[in-house]
């Protein structure tokens, strides 16, 4: 390209002092020549400019392309093998636990139901009229002691479902998880592309948040059946209580009464003309 602006230049002055040859006296034409010259040194700085883009491209291309290139051992050096959820099995002798299996790999409130129903033993309604009979502190044990029932059964319930759920759910999840990692280790260009890459993130990133919101149900069936457990310690600590406190209030009527009928039964034998 500098060659040729030489050569364009110098035609340029050939042109130029051509007719003064045949004159006696040769004209130089200053103003001329200056644009001349000029012109070519704004050849040459287009040349330069034309040089340089054309070095940052091919720098640009050469990082690009370099930065495109996957690879070819990922998946062997980070590949990688995690435990995952199995279905539960259990002997069934008596027909009474299949439910419970199913409940536990399936999920789902009616057939945790099911389970508890089949599978627990059921608490029977106290009877109305004998509730009725008894003092005041012992209808209040009682009635206690139903609702612990029934706070056990709800969370039992809901535990059964919610792994149930989760372990049924697992499957499809583990496939989503395959099929993340092979595109991950994948050395297909139009995996690698930014967009492609940055698709991969905002899944993997959805899928923590999933299964962390599994761990927390989780979490949250174990806290409820250990707040179940609390509270039969201390329904069982406070009917301790309780019937410490009724027997000293009653402890000294009662022996009263005892020791009154005692001496009374002792009395009236020694009185009897038979001696009985």
């Amino acid at each position: 390209m500098k060659k040729l602006c030489t050569a364009i230049l110098l035609a340029f002055l050939g042109s130029m002092l051509a007719p003064a040859a045949h004159a006696q006296f040769a004209v130089f034409d200053a103003s001329n020549f200056g644009e001349a010259v000029q012109e070519f040194g704004q050849l040459e700085q287009m040349y330069t400019t034309a040089v340089e883009t054309r070095d940052q491209i091919v720098s640009a291309y050469n990082l690009a392309y370099q930065m495109s290139q996957m690879p070819q051992d990922m998946a062997m050096r980070y590949g990688s093998q995690f435990s995952s959820w199995t279905d539960i099995a259990a002997p069934d002798v008596y027909g009474n636990t299949a439910a419970w299996v199913n409940a536990l790999n399936l999920g789902g409130q009616t057939q945790a139901l099911t389970a508890y129903s089949n599978s627990v033993i059921q608490a029977q309604p106290y009877p109305a009229s004998a509730l009725a009979m008894q003092d005041v502190n012992t209808q209040s044990v009682i009635q206690n002691q139903v609702a612990t029932s029934e706070l056990a059964q709800g969370t039992t319930t809901g535990t059964l479902s919610t792994l149930g759920t989760i372990r049924s759910n697992s499957q499809a999840l583990a496939q989503k998880l395959a099929n993340l990692e092979s595109d991950t280790y994948s050395t297909d260009p139009s995996q690698q592309s930014e967009m492609a890459v940055l698709g991969k993130i905002n899944t993997a990133t959805l899928l923590q948040i999933h299964s962390q919101q599994d761990t927390n149900q989780i979490l949250a069936a174990s806290v409820q059946q250990q707040i179940v457990a609390q509270k039969q310690q201390i329904d069982a600590q406070n009917r301790a209580i309780n019937e410490a406190i009724y027997f000293q209030q009653n402890f000294p009527n009662t022996m009263q009464q005892i020791t009154g009928g005692v001496s009374d039964s002792i009395h009236a034998i020694s009185l009897s003309p038979n001696g009985h």
